[in-house]
Order: structure tokens, then C-alpha cells, then sequence
């Protein structure tokens, strides 16, 4: 007969209210464990790369091979195509600079749900905020998206064509964007240690939600009456669409949409780490 798990005595008033801690000192503790963070993503670099024929080409593979796809099938939607054409921009580089987006925050999102599991042995040997473990695949992804942004260089250099001067701005809606990953890697990482099969629905919903985010089309086939809602549930929208027209259109992002994306953005990454801080107090048991 297997002997019961002991349960552990609940924490004295105290200390539940010293891990009850607010984001501004999470944020302080996790500037002490930058270190800590910098090991841990170099660490998923070195083994999710190492072992790998193409190595780090398989950053670039995953958005050039869905681009290949996207434009064999979409250019012939005489409306996705006309979209991107009437703004100057062929469609390789239109859904490219969507997929770049898109595929940053799928590979985070799905990364950094198991990050907690996956690190289920260092969580009683090392004594560190656990936002660290999903934190370091934020970063991972981020890299992966740097070197992908190598084939947009070549794209634009393929079409003769530079990037707008307004791609100066671009920098806010990766911003956004880590937002909206962050907030999701946190809830879903401490989520999958209590129920597991949130990790094998991730890969349909991410399917899902690459056609429900305007990635291989663009948001003017969004109904405006619907803008503004859709925005607020899907901030990427905003995102992608704010890419395309710093980046390709030389134009000035809608700025109420990404307002409207902002506070979604902000709110999600509240709520994710309001769960994750309120689920962390067993996760070293689970885990």
C-alpha cells in the first residue's frame, strides 16, 4: 500500500500575505534574477538547437514554409491579395510580416505553458521567483524572431523595396505583443500543472487562433462596426496590422485600436499573473 502524501501545513497569516506580492516588487525580484533568466533561455537555445541538423534555420523554416503556403493559396482570394497590392506591398512580405508576429507569440504561448513542468526538478533546489521559467521562453521566442526577421531583410530586398520610415514605431507593438505572450505563458504555465490536457489542446487552438488573427489576410476585411470588440479579445490583430503599416505602408498605426489593444494587452498580462501568483503556492507539490 502506497503511503499517503503528506499534505503541507498551511502557511502562518503572515507569510500568505508576503506571497500575496504586488507586480511592481515581482517585477524588483525579477530584475535580481535577470542572471537566472539569461541562463535558463540559454540553456532551451542550446538543447532545442543542439542536437538539430538545420540548427537555428529551423527559426526561419516554420514562418518562410506557412508564407510559401499562405501565398500559393491566398493570392488566388482575389480580395486578401488586392488588399496588400493596394498598399504597395507584394504579398510575400504582407503575410510574412504577419507570420513573424504570429509565430513569436504561438511559440511562446506554447513553450512557455510547459515551462513550469518542465522544470518541475528545479523547483525545490533553486530558490528563484517561478515567473523565471516562463519568462525564459519569452525570450527564446523573441530570439527565434530576431533571426527570422533575416528572410524579411531578403524579402525586402527581393521586391526592391525598403522599410518605411515609419518603422520606427514598430518597436510599440512588440511591446504589445510580449504583453499579450507573457500574460499567457504565465497562466497557462501554472494552469497545466493542475490539469495537463491544456497542453495537448494548445497545438488546435493555436491553429484556430492563426486564422482568427488577420496573419495571412488584413484587418480591412474586419467589419468596423466589429473593430473595435474584436481588437479588445484578439490585441494580436492590432498588432499585426500596426506591422504592416509602420513597417510596409509607411503609415501612421490606427491609434485608437492600438489603444484599445494596449489595455487588452495590459489586462491580460494582470490577469495572468494575478492566476499565476494565486496557484503558486502548490505548484512545487504538483509539479
Amino acid at each position: 500500500m502506497r503511503p499517503q502524501r503528506e499534505i503541507p501545513e498551511a502557511p502562518p497569516p503572515g507569510l500568505r500575505f508576503k506571497r500575496r506580492i504586488g507586480l511592481f516588487r515581482g517585477i524588483r525580484e525579477l530584475w535580481k534574477s535577470r542572471e537566472l533568466v539569461r541562463t535558463l533561455a540559454e540553456r532551451d537555445l542550446r538543447a532545442r538547437y543542439k542536437q538539430a541538423v538545420l540548427g537555428f534555420a529551423w527559426a526561419i523554416l516554420t514562418p518562410v514554409m506557412l508564407m510559401v503556403v499562405f501565398t500559393v493559396v491566398f493570392q488566388r482570394v482575389g480580395d486578401v491579395s488586392k488588399i496588400a497590392q493596394s498598399h504597395g506591398a507584394p504579398y510575400p512580405l504582407f503575410s510574412y510580416v504577419g507570420l513573424l508576429g504570429w509565430t513569436f507569440f504561438m511559440a511562446a504561448v506554447t513553450q512557455g505553458a510547459s515551462a513550469i513542468v518542465s522544470n518541475g526538478p528545479l523547483l525545490n533546489k533553486v530558490y528563484c521567483p517561478r515567473e523565471v521559467f516562463p519568462l525564459a521562453t519569452i525570450i527564446v521566442a523573441l530570439f527565434d524572431m530576431m533571426i527570422a526577421t533575416i528572410v524579411l531583410v531578403l524579402l525586402f530586398a527581393i521586391y526592391t523595396q525598403a522599410p518605411a520610415q515609419t518603422s520606427v514605431i514598430a518597436p510599440l507593438f512588440l511591446v504589445i505583443q510580449i504583453e499579450v505572450a507573457l500574460g499567457a505563458a504565465l497562466l497557462l504555465s501554472a494552469a497545466v500543472v493542475y490539469f495537463r490536457d491544456i497542453r495537448h489542446m494548445l497545438p488546435l487552438l493555436m491553429q484556430m487562433g492563426m486564422f482568427a488573427t488577420p496573419v495571412a489576410y488584413g484587418l480591412d476585411q474586419i467589419t468596423k462596426e466589429w473593430l473595435v470588440p474584436y481588437v479588445a479579445v484578439n490585441p494580436l490583430a492590432a498588432v499585426i496590422d500596426g506591422y504592416r503599416r509602420t513597417i510596409l505602408y509607411g503609415q501612421q498605426p490606427d491609434w485608437k485600436l492600438t489603444a484599445v489593444a494596449a489595455a487588452s494587452a495590459t489586462l491580460m498580462l494582470l490577469i495572468g499573473y494575478r492566476v499565476f501568483k494565486k496557484l503558486e503556492t502548490g505548484i512545487a507539490d504538483v509539479a
